[in-house]
């Protein structure tokens, strides 16, 4: 891992920005990725990439196994440090880099983990596709609105995503229209739905049939959590929770607020989306 600066033994501006796991070389893949659902970065600031998460934070892979490993954290923290700290550089090396001739015909996941977490990030993400059309690129992505509001109206012609489901914004989603994604506790389940699994390949997800069949990740604790529901089943039950908290705060008697509930407007923190899940 190579970079050309250091803050607190982190590299705050990587050498290389996208690269490869076995099973992406396998399938001719590059990878962009940020910290799962938040990280404090060593100046102390702490920051939300997955604003939009709820349900899928209980069952992230992307907060197990190797992503714990402290080099591997350290390097998906300081790809957020330089996005955080300069996205017009960013933006500049991600283009120069994008330009090399083997990236050429290639397709570039944007967030093995993490999320598009802000408009501004976002905007950068789009002029990049649209300074790179070498390249095809490809997401999940739980920030709905934003995508709506942001991408939709003018998307870049080699950016495909897709919707999952297991966030806050699912009641945006139009299941009839969108690309969407759901995790299933196995593969007799999606088939028995009239999904298609994206098992094969992680690039069915945007070219295979427009329901997306995600199996569930084969670990213990995870499993448990979700028992036999789809992820999209669990997060109705989270919401509707949610709606029957927010209509017993209302009976309360005006200036009472129990302490629990997040103040008017006030947007979710790093542990909001455990606490939903709970």
């Amino acid at each position: 891992m190579s970079s050309s600066t250091t803050v607190s033994g982190v590299p705050a501006r990587p050498g290389r920005l996208l690269t490869q796991n076995r099973e992406m070389r396998a399938i001719g893949v590059w990878n962009w990725t940020l910290p799962a659902l938040a990280a404090r970065l060593p100046d102390g600031r702490t920051q939300v990439t997955c604003p939009a998460a709820s349900a899928c934070a209980r069952i992230c892979y992307a907060r197990n196994g190797t992503y714990l490993f402290p080099a591997v954290k350290a390097k998906h923290t300081a790809n957020l440090a330089y996005v955080l700290d300069d996205l017009p550089g960013w933006e500049a090396a991600m283009i120069s880099e994008l330009s090399a001739p083997r990236f050429a015909g290639t397709f570039i996941r944007v967030h093995d983990a993490g999320d598009f977490f802000s408009d501004a990030y976002t905007l950068a993400w789009r002029r990049v596709m649209k300074a790179s059309p070498q390249a095809t690129f490809y997401a999940y992505t739980k920030e709905v609105r934003r995508f709506k509001r942001l991408i939709e109206p003018d998307p870049p012609g080699n950016f495909l995503w897709v919707y999952s489901y297991g966030g806050r914004e699912d009641s945006a989603i139009d299941p009839d229209r969108d690309r969407v994604a759901d995790v299933f506790p196995d593969a007799d389940a999606i088939a028995a739905a009239g999904w298609s699994s994206q098992e094969a390949s992680d690039l069915l997800a945007v070219l295979g049939p427009r329901l997306v069949g995600v199996t569930a990740n084969r670990i213990p604790q995870f499993l448990k959590r979700m028992g036999e529901r789809r992820l999209s089943e669990w997060q109705a039950e989270i919401d509707a929770k949610r709606a029957r908290t927010r209509r017993s705060h209302l009976r309360l008697v005006p200036g009472d607020r129990p302490t629990s509930a997040p103040a008017p407007g006030s947007r979710p923190g790093p542990d909001d989306a455990e606490r939903d899940a709970a």
